[in-house]
């Protein structure tokens, strides 16, 4: 079942490059929809009450090398594959009939599909890395021939910073399963609990460092603004909601699950770094005049909270910390799908200029409405999926890291400030005459941005539908990060791990 989510859309992506021209898009669609309802299928099968992998596949493949096909699904992959295979279908969606090589556009979408499922489901430490630099050229070609003004550049800087981040994660699992002798990459084997801590701390850093650059984290952030800007709404609809939440995965699966007791020693300044870069972005992206680059810096304020919520170490906080992973997908998803509706009707994203979209007769007032429920969410508005990812992180994380906790909590009110500022620049006031009267904005344009509105307003009274899939996982990692765990929970934990290896 869980192969089904990284081969089809690999075979589609050669079926693709193989059709005419005109039916491109529909077949891409096609495939994507088909792995968007597998991937809801497959929820259906999965038992959240235990923290066990599931539907586990293996297959024998360079056993010499340590490499082996082996894949498995549990409380923290399930969620970000699903919205993976959501988001693709939306970026397919919402992308302008490609006249430009659209065998190539549509076929490297659906590459970084398959690349990024693969790399969540897989338990192989090689075969997540091979899976995890599939992603990248593509993601190149993708920012280079259809992005905006400077482009090339932004791509090159991905490039890069992205080609140095696995460069470093390759040799954080080399030196583990060297360091223990191991003669095998398999994620259960290679637990890095029974090095010396220093060694552990040595480790973990380089896979903090290169999962780091992907989410991206103060100060390995740089490439971000320049990226995002530059690729086209649908290319960064799939940087910050699905490749930024694949670094977040890296940083819990490798770092949290691999070096407990050394994450467990280093979250005191996990927590602060967490701190830094909430209240940068958020304090930088107040001061920016184009709102694709606000959206951007506001994304780096709140991939901290994620990194909050698993400094703390409590099930609550990881929770919490999973559910913002899905939440900011799913904001900065409508948020980038509309600024790129703007972009198109308007020809502008400068904040000096747009001015009264909220118009009912000559703007574009169902745009400004969805656009204002974006802001809402990231602001973490009660009743929208913001404010309860943020809740749990908030609530999970103030025992452990009380100032850390308050100043994040800051910057959720930075967050409202900025959000503020676009929205009143953007939506309201006096509307400009000699640009009045723009195009009409297509139903099929909205589309993505309603399904997405459903999703964010229903998870938002609903949050067990978010919450509910990671917190038996949660439980387990906490544990095996927790010396000071109660007696009874140990021998519960140490069991649970007994069964699944």
């Amino acid at each position: 079942m869980l192969s089904t989510l990284i081969w089809f859309p690999f075979l589609g992506a050669i079926a693709i490059a193989l059709l005419p021209p005109r039916p491109l898009k529909l077949v891409a669609l096609a495939i994507s929809g088909f792995v968007l309802l597998w991937n809801v299928w497959i929820v259906t099968q999965f038992d959240s009450t235990t923290p066990l992998l599931q539907l586990q596949e293996y297959l024998p493949w360079l056993e010499t090398l340590g490499l082996n096909y082996q894949l498995g699904v549990d409380g923290l992959s399930l969620p970000l594959l699903l919205l993976n295979s959501l988001l693709t279908w939306i970026a397919i969606y919402s992308s302008q009939e490609q006249t430009e090589r659209p065998r190539l556009f549509y076929s490297l979408i659906l590459l970084v599909s398959g690349a990024v499922a693969g790399a969540l489901l897989a338990q192989n430490l090689l075969l997540f890395f091979l899976f995890y630099e599939v992603e990248l050229v593509p993601f190149y070609l993708l920012i280079s021939i259809w992005g905006g003004e400077k482009c090339n550049y932004a791509a090159m800087k991905f490039l890069l910073y992205t080609a140095l981040s696995g460069a470093l994660i390759l040799l954080a699992f080399l030196g583990l399963v060297w360091l223990q002798g191991a003669g095998s990459f398999a994620y259960e084997a290679a637990m890095g609990d029974t090095l010396p801590l220093w060694i552990q701390l040595v480790l973990l850093g380089l896979v903090l460092v290169g999962f780091g650059i992907k989410i991206p984290l103060v100060p390995l952030h740089t490439w971000l603004p320049d990226t995002y800007v530059a690729a086209s709404a649908p290319v960064a609809i799939l940087l910050g909601g699905v490749l930024a939440k694949l670094g977040a995965y890296g940083i819990f699966r490798f770092g949290l699950g691999l070096f407990p007791m050394a994450w467990a020693n280093l979250a005191p300044v996990l927590a602060t770094w967490a701190t830094v870069s909430v209240l940068y972005g958020a304090t930088v992206a107040i001061a920016q005049k184009d709102i694709k680059r606000m959206v951007a810096y506001s994304s780096i304020g709140h991939m901290g909270y994620i990194l909050l919520g698993g400094s703390a170490l409590t099930a609550l906080s990881l929770v919490g910390a999973i559910a913002q992973m899905v939440a900011h997908g799913l904001i900065l998803a409508i948020l980038f799908h509309l600024v790129g509706v703007i972009e198109t009707k308007v020809g502008t994203r400068e904040l000096d200029v747009l001015n009264g979209l909220m118009n009912p007769i000559r703007g574009l007032p169902l745009v400004s409405a969805l656009l204002i429920l974006g802001g809402m969410a990231s602001a973490g508005i009660p009743g929208l999926v913001g404010f309860v990812s943020e809740f749990l992180v908030f609530q999970g994380s103030y025992a452990v890291f009380p100032l850390q906790t308050l100043l994040c909590v800051v910057g959720t009110g930075l967050t409202a400030v900025y959000f503020v500022i676009l929205l009143n620049r953007t939506c309201f006031g006096k509307l400009d005459n000699a640009i009045a009267y723009f195009p009409k904005v297509e139903w099929r344009e909205r589309v993505p941005a309603l399904i997405l509105a459903i999703i964010i307003f229903f998870l938002g009274i609903q949050p067990a539908w978010l919450v509910r899939w990671s917190e038996s996982t949660s439980t387990l990692m906490v544990a095996a990060a927790t010396p000071s765990l109660t007696q009874p929970a140990l021998a519960q934990a140490a069991q649970i791990a007994k069964v699944q290896k």
